[in-house]
Parts: C-alpha cells; structure tokens; sequence
C-alpha cells in the first residue's frame, strides 16, 4: 500500500479501503475532521461528525463538514437503528470513558462499525516498559503519561478476546506498522489495530 505519495496517513487509507463509495458514514470523535473530509472527497460519502472538541469542531466547519458537538459517552439515543453504513471511531475508542456502552450504540446505529485504536503491545512500547521502565511514548503512543487523553490501553489480542466475549463479528482486520500492513504477528508489530466489525 503506498499512501505517503498521496499525503494520506496510513490508517486513513485503511479506513479509506474499508468504506463503500456513496455510503452514509457517522464519525465518532472526529477530531478536526480530516479522516471525514478524506471519505467525502474520495468515497463521496453522506458523512456526519460528532466531535466534544470546540476547537476541532471549528477546524471541521472551515472544511465545510457536517458535525455535531456532543459527549459520545452520553449516549446515540438520537440516532436510530441502522441509520448509517458505518459508524466509526478511529483513535477515539480509548479515549471515551464507557467503551462497552458506546461500542454497543455504535453497533446498534451502524450497519458496520470500524474501530481503530494504537495497540499497546506494540513491540517498541514493550521494549520502552521492560528495558526503561517507562510507560511507552512512541508514534501511536505519542502523549506522556500525565497529559495523554487515553482512558484505556488495550492491545490488538485484547480487542479480539472482547469481540469473542460479546458476540461481536470481526468481518476484517487489518494492523497496521509505521510505515506499511503488518499481517506478520500483529500483536508483536502492528502500531495500530483497525477493525470491521458486525453485530
């Protein structure tokens, strides 16, 4: 996969590959919008944003996006069943304090759901924590320990054990390295988990 050409990140192009031209997609913490712009422009995606952050919001607004201020942890009671193809949440999943409770709204709102987090048994963040003893600082990882925005650190084997447990279909996976897909022992090399996902 060549995305460094195109100026794409690479889970972007990941969640860019995933989604079906024209679909409706429903982005969870969009942050500044960037991934949701990608999909409107490249997909031509019906695409709708929710996003807690006053200052991203503005960012997505002078795109031109479509985005909601709300705390996704209160809840999608305003959303109905299978009301978009996708809903996704890409690197907001650990930040929300009830993952269980948004993740089963999220199935409930989507037909499919996309979940991208960074795995935290990554094997650089492993090497940081055993020989340094520090909490991992690395690409994915990018914040210090008192001021990173991350509740949860959960690894790719862990994400796929609670699939397991709540009935969850993993439809496609996909890790991803620094720099390319890393089908090879993922848990050990993959910087970042993206999963398809299904109720």
């Amino acid at each position: 996969m060549s995305t460094e050409s195109k100026g794409i990140q690479l889970d972007h192009q990941v969640i860019l590959d995933l989604v079906d031209q024209q679909s409706s997609v429903l982005d969870l913490g969009c942050g500044a919008g960037d991934l949701l712009y990608l999909l409107i422009k490249e997909k031509k995606v019906s695409g709708q944003g929710i996003e807690i952050d006053d200052q991203a919001i503005y960012k997505c607004v002078a795109k031109g996006l479509n985005v909601f201020h709300g705390d996704i942890d209160s809840g999608l009671a305003e959303f109905s069943d299978k009301s978009f193809d996708y809903v996704v949440l890409n690197q907001s999943m650990q930040q929300i304090l009830h993952v269980d409770k948004v993740l089963t709204d999220a199935l409930r709102v989507g037909k499919k759901v996309i979940v991208g987090f960074p795995n935290f048994a990554y094997y650089k963040s492993r090497l940081q924590m055993f020989f340094q003893g520090r909490s991992p600082v690395t690409p994915s990882l990018p914040y210090q320990w008192y001021e990173t925005p991350n509740l949860h650190f959960l690894s790719i084997t862990d994400f796929k054990d609670y699939c397991r447990l709540k009935k969850i279909n993993i439809e496609r996976s996909v890790c991803v390295g620094e720099r390319r897909e890393t089908p090879f022992l993922p848990n050990l090399f993959g910087q970042t988990g993206i999963f398809l996902i299904s109720k």
